[in-house]
């Protein structure tokens, strides 16, 4: 722990990031928070002059995939000067100290800077039998969460585990794993999920936090608007084949391999909010639909219960979702969808029609030396 921690601009100077490297950092996260460039003077200044806060960084039952996601973020002043340069205090994967100093650390952290330091958690918080399923220097994570959350300023849960239980609280659930916000009502809370969370998105919320000193706008499940406020669908570079009905069947079909849409393969992008096909992972190389497979809906609430993975929402091919997505469940998906099923049939028909004209000329035209406008003209 640090007694007086330095703002992150001195942090940056100490190891020779020169005054413009800061400046497009800024911009950077500026940008990756939704801030836009009115806003950016505010992060600067904060940037330039806040102590960094403290962090205490807690780790339930989970995968650790969180932290591993923002650890290899796209931008390397994220990984190397965020998650270093935080006052991280406390944080059971990535701290050199083990037993009881660490447990000093923590201790020291929550009475010194109490009502200051940001809580930041990861992995759901098993509540049956007391809560003995997760153990953590001979007490219970709900124990220990419930204590850590009281001097809190704010709560920050990362990924579905914290946000929503995910796997862990699966049917039938016997651990009673169990999201944040129902066990903390009390303090403001931050949930940023996915399976696991976009490393950017992750460092946008504590800068948009630091620089303006309070909550990021969220949406009504408490995710910021910033990052999950657009559906995967609405971004997605295989959109044009979805509204013209050109679907893959199966994952070694010929439309595979042309890169269709994944929809009839269980494609859950069309309900599912976040900012996969925008920001993207691996130095925004690709995302799950990029590499070939169906959006799963991981930021979506007991995504992993809905339905197999594999299958999807009853709909006529084109349309039906964009009435039904953010309305319906799968069970009535079919009755809606049936009232207007005459007005999107005939769409569809045209648009099929007019594909396989195109194809078919296309066809021709490998087999003739004559240009297709010709061709055409002759008719």
């Amino acid at each position: 722990m640090i007694d007086n921690p330095q703002s992150i601009y001195e942090k940056m100077r100490e190891q020779g990031y020169s005054r413009r490297d800061f400046l497009r950092f800024c911009s950077y996260i500026a940008a990756a928070a939704g801030i836009n460039a009115t806003g950016l003077s505010t992060v600067v200044k904060a940037l330039e002059t806040k102590p960094r806060p403290p962090v205490i960084w807690l780790h339930y039952q989970e995968c650790t995939c969180c932290s591993e996601s923002f650890i290899r973020a796209s931008h390397p002043v994220v990984a190397d000067i965020i998650l270093d340069k935080i006052s991280l205090d406390y944080s059971e994967l990535l701290q050199a100290a083990a037993g009881v100093q660490a447990e000093e650390v923590l201790s020291e952290t929550i009475k010194k800077y109490r009502g200051q330091y940001l809580m930041t958690v990861e992995g759901s918080i098993p509540t049956n039998n007391g809560g003995v399923y997760c153990t953590i220097a001979g007490r219970t994570s709900l124990d220990r969460v419930k204590e850590i959350a009281e001097g809190a300023k704010a709560i920050i849960a990362w990924g579905s585990c914290a946000s929503w239980g995910c796997v862990q609280s699966a049917n039938p659930n016997p651990t009673g794993a169990t999201p944040v916000h129902k066990i903390i009502t009390n303090k403001p809370i931050i949930r940023v999920p996915g399976c696991p969370p976009i490393a950017d998105v992750m460092a946008g919320v504590i800068v948009y936090l630091l620089a303006f000193d309070r909550l990021p706008e969220l949406d009504h499940f408490g995710r910021p608007m910033s990052f999950y406020s657009k559906r995967v669908h609405d971004s997605c570079y295989r959109r044009p084949y979805y509204d013209a009905g050109l679907f893959v069947e199966s994952f070694d079909d010929g439309s595979a391999k042309k890169g269709h849409c994944l929809y009839k393969t269980g494609c859950k992008g069309p309900v599912t909010y976040n900012s996969c096909g925008i920001i993207r992972w691996n130095n925004g190389v690709s995302y799950c639909i990029q590499s070939g497979h169906p959006c799963i809906g991981c930021t979506e609430e007991n995504f992993w219960n809905n339905e197999p993975f594999y299958q999807h929402l009853s709909s006529f091919p084109g349309f039906g979702i964009e009435t039904t997505a953010d309305t319906i469940g799968a069970t009535v998906g079919g009755i809606a969808v049936a009232g207007i099923a005459a007005h999107a049939i005939a769409t569809n028909i045209r648009k099929r029609k007019t594909i396989g004209e195109n194809a078919s000329h296309n066809a021709h035209d490998d087999n003739d030396t004559k240009p297709a406008d010709k061709q055409e003209g002759g008719e």
